[in-house]
């Protein structure tokens, strides 16, 4: 698990893609500092697990999944790549519950500053915008960020100084895309609050109960009331 506070700006040493999966190199140091083989490192906000480590940097197997849910696959050598080992128990919870497993992609439509800070507006599919809420938090390329702003089509964060300097996210520019990891507490309630028979779900024989300890009885077609919920345990 990560916070989305980024430790290091790292850079893409070499990336190797056999057909739709292959390895990546980043050079990097302060994310090195305890590493093992078989540590998890946030690249861009993908969790990659370290498979070899050399005294500048690491290397990384990417997945076919990887590259189609992110933008590692677009990578060149000497991209900037934003960096975070994963929390430690003892550490600051500083940004959010970021998983490192990317949702999908964005793209930056423009960067406009407003006194000392600039907003990014960010283009992105229905999909990942119905889970944005503002004053929310998102995850943008590893970042752990406040959305300031959301419609049906686009959604805004307002970056401070100390972002900029410390993460890529301002060296974007438009059209590029970047990786986007919705905040992963409302996923789990979407899902804990469908009907039970929307995963083919049994109670035990002569149990009276379902999946989720409620009385038998037909699911309700769209939604739950709060008599439903009282039931659940909520």
């Amino acid at each position: 698990m990560f916070t989305g506070i980024v430790e290091e700006k790292g850079t893409v040493g070499h990336i190797s893609l056999a057909g739709i999966s292959g390895s990546i190199a980043i050079k990097a140091r302060k994310v090195l500092e305890g590493t093992r083989i078989g540590d998890s490192i946030a690249v861009n906000g993908v969790c990659l697990t370290v498979v070899s480590l050399r005294p500048d940097g690491f290397t990384a197997d990417v997945m076919a999944e990887t590259i189609r849910r992110t933008s590692l696959g677009s990578c060149q050598p000497g991209d900037p790549v934003n960096l975070e080992r994963a929390m430690a128990a003892d550490g600051r919870f500083g940004g959010h519950i970021v998983a490192g497993h990317i949702d999908g992609v964005g793209t930056i439509r423009s960067a406009v500053p407003e006194g000392n800070a600039v907003w990014i507006t960010i283009d992105a599919p229905p999909q990942i915008l119905r889970y944005i809420v503002e004053k929310g938090s998102i995850a943008i390329d590893g970042i752990s960020l406040t959305v300031a702003y959301v419609d049906e089509s686009v959604f805004k964060v307002s970056v401070i100084p100390h972002t900029a300097a410390e993460t890529t996210l301002l060296s974007k520019k438009a059209g590029d895309i970047v990786n986007l990891e919705n905040d992963i507490v409302g996923k789990y309630i979407e899902k804990l609050m469908r009907p039970v028979s929307a995963y083919g779900a049994e109670p035990a024989a002569g149990s009276g109960t379902g999946a989720y300890g409620a009385k038998d009885r037909a699911a309700p077609s769209s939604s739950y009331t709060l008599e439903d919920l009282r039931e659940m345990g909520f």
